[in-house]
């Protein structure tokens, strides 16, 4: 990479990511790096759990603006600043540092052209609007993308986040995807118009799980969920990903992103994950999008939007045999999906209920406090709950939503998560 400096050239875009050590993040400054005539890295944003990491990043990138979610990784990170400044060659250079749980969003506001949201879980919401703000006419960051691989905020803040969108350009303007499926999606619908667009096919690897009955998920280990068999990923990602969560927030992502009703979009296991979505048209064609699984196309693709960015990853073998398999999902197994369909068309606080109540249930099973299948369990007997709970607002639009409103929902499903993993872990005992 090249020296790092304080102004772009012409051509490049200013760029934020947020979650910066986590996968993604990683993975974006890869790309990054391999293209810094493209892009330059103007503000970084992480938890605080690897400040280490954190450190050299900035170093390496010349971030004007670090933030840590943590505020006590802050003094942590200063020295690990220091350290790494001065084993570059840059003694004394330090960046403006933000620390506090609104650090990530203080850097969404900021001047760029793309801000690229990889932060984990519902935490992404707030920074989702930000950016969204910030891009709007007007605002700091005028005309910028938001690059989102963090579906939760979409999930829960949905009327939320389509106003800020539609403020800011509209979905597919403001708003490029970075999951895989969903860059796919994004992809496939270059090859016809939007009227003539049947149905929306996200691919599912299965898991690890791919094939096991109900009976035999009830003995799940922590060490088997946490086994994904294509990607290394975090351990809340790889057991949404064991259960399915993970693929009934994408199907109420892509309702959203597409504005494909839910029941023009389905899943289909495919265990190889080279083809990463389909989308089929009115005419019978199925137009798909096949890589090697790896997340750096997609994650160029948000940087670049809506240009390729050459070579950014490894294409398919077409010289070798190989076989695709898909494969119906087993709903009885993996309820996940059929119940996200039902909160996904339910709309308003349901999703945020459902998210919020499944991180839950998740932290409690990686701490061994819960079955593997009591996390789907729970997970639907809080959102039935929810339907009548006099603290959990219903709107379905964002007038008659707030982000208050979104915020109290996930209040109550995470307190009603944690009694009801309670109740049944005394029972149990």
């Amino acid at each position: 990479m090249t020296s790092p400096t304080s102004s772009s050239t012409p051509g490049q875009r200013r760029v934020v990511v947020l979650g910066s050590t986590g996968s993604i993040g990683v993975q974006a400054l890869a790309v990054v790096a391999a293209a810094p005539e493209r892009f330059r890295i103007t503000a970084l944003a992480a938890g605080g759990s690897d400040p280490a990491l954190l450190a050299r990043q900035a170093v390496a990138t010349g971030a004007e603006h670090v933030a840590v979610a943590d505020e006590r990784a802050l003094p942590a990170l200063r020295e690990h600043l220091a350290g790494a400044a001065g084993a570059a060659g840059r003694p004394g250079w330090a960046p403006e540092l933000h620390a506090g749980p609104d650090a990530a969003t203080e850097l969404a506001g900021l001047p760029a052209d793309v801000v690229l949201n990889g932060i984990t879980g519902s935490v992404g919401l707030a920074p989702t609007l930000a950016a969204l703000a910030a891009a709007a006419p007007g605002g700091a960051a005028e005309g910028a993308l938001l690059a989102l691989a963090n579906k939760e905020s979409l999930v829960v803040g949905g009327p939320l986040v389509l106003a800020a969108a539609d403020r800011a350009g509209g979905m597919g303007r403001a708003v490029v995807p970075v999951d895989s499926e969903h860059s796919a999606i994004a992809q496939c619908l270059r090859g016809g118009r939007a009227e003539e667009v049947r149905r929306l096919v996200l691919t599912a690897s299965g898991g690890p799980f791919r094939g096991w009955s109900r009976e035999r998920l009830e003995g799940v280990s922590r060490e088997q969920a946490l086994a994904h068999p294509n990607f290394a990923m975090g351990p809340v990602i790889s057991t949404n990903s064991a259960t399915l969560v993970n693929k009934g927030l994408e199907v109420i992502e892509a309702h959203l992103l597409f504005g494909v009703p839910m029941e023009r979009v389905d899943v289909v296991v495919h265990p190889q994950q080279v083809v990463h979505s389909m989308v089929e048209f009115c005419d019978g064609a199925t137009l798909a999008q096949a890589s090697p699984p790896s997340m750096l196309i997609p994650v160029a693709l948000g940087l670049g939007w809506p240009d390729r960015v050459p070579h950014a990853g490894p294409g398919c073998d077409w010289t070798s045999a190989q076989t695709w398999e898909f494969l119906p999902l087993d709903d009885v197994a993996f309820p996940a999906v059929r119940l996200a369909r039902q909160v996904g068309a339910a709309g308003g606080t349901a999703p945020a209920v459902f998210n919020a109540a499944n991180e839950e249930c998740v932290e409690g099973f990686l701490a061994g406090s819960t079955r593997f299948t009591s996390i789907v369990d729970t997970v639907a007997r809080v959102v039935e709950e929810s339907a009548s709970a006099p603290d959990v607002a219903s709107g379905t639009t964002a007038q008659e939503l707030s982000l208050d409103d979104v915020l109290a929902a996930e209040r109550w499903a995470r307190a009603r998560a944690r009694e009801v993993l309670g109740a049944s872990g005394r029972s149990a005992r």
